[in-house]
């Protein structure tokens, strides 16, 4: 299953070593950078699903990169959690009018930030938590690992299951191989490109039967998309 993609921007690897712990624990797919400037050049690569950032950085201070995150087109709606250790009222004020959604102030207990993780992703990315996806007349449950369409269900194997996942999750956005091997593989596995290839083969053939359209659009010289069209028929 595709888990939701989390940025932790922390430079005291303590703290960056426990909220990785965690975060994994709860099923995220995390990544951590120490600095500041180091994760605005991150977040221009890709965009994660949750960015959780350390008020006090090196190289740009986090207060500064959350004012750049929401400035910028892409990144103006990633869901931040800012972390810090000024408790006072009117920092709380000013990190959540720089475009925090939510604001921790350290030391904080562990078990609510990851409540606070959830909540964010429930009420930003419904999409992310949701047990069940829908596209036409496909349906994918993320609690089950089963996939139908038109009522049938159809047998996936584990690859073809995340990468149905993730192209679900975004109808109608391209998604070059090498973004959808960061997504279904994860930045950490070496993949050849041609692999994603073979495995959208698969897909298309286990999930359209006889006549029926196919949802995977391919985009010469791009990549993949589901059918935005399929998505809305």
């Amino acid at each position: 299953m595709q888990v939701p993609r989390i940025l932790v921007v922390e430079d005291e690897e303590p703290l960056t070593l426990l909220l990785r712990y965690n975060l994994e624990a709860e099923g995220y797919s995390v990544d951590t950078v120490g600095r500041g400037d180091d994760a605005e050049l991150r977040l221009l690569e890709e965009a994660p699903d949750l960015l959780v950032l350390d008020w006090m950085l090196p190289g740009l201070s986090g207060i500064e990169l959350c004012r750049r995150v929401r400035m910028r087109e892409a990144t103006s709606k990633l869901p931040v959690i800012m972390l810090t250790a000024r408790g006072e009222e009117d920092e709380r004020i000013r990190g959540l009018a720089t475009g925090a959604d939510d604001y921790v102030v350290k030391p904080f207990s562990v078990p609510e930030l990851m409540a606070r993780v959830k909540a964010l992703l429930r009420r930003t990315r419904p999409e992310m938590v949701a047990d069940k996806l829908a596209a036409g007349d496909l349906e994918l449950d993320r609690g089950t690992f089963r996939v139908f369409r038109g009522g049938r269900e159809i047998h996936l194997g584990p690859t073809e299951f995340r990468l149905l996942e993730f192209l679900m999750r975004s109808p109608g956005r391209v998604f070059t191989r090498e973004q959808l091997l960061n997504g279904v593989w994860g930045r950490d596995v070496y993949v050849d490109e041609r692999t994603v290839d073979v495995h959208v083969g698969r897909l298309r053939k286990a999930i359209n039967r006889g006549r029926m359209r196919d949802p995977i659009r391919t985009v010469r010289g791009a990549g993949y998309a589901l059918n935005e069209q399929f998505v809305t028929t």
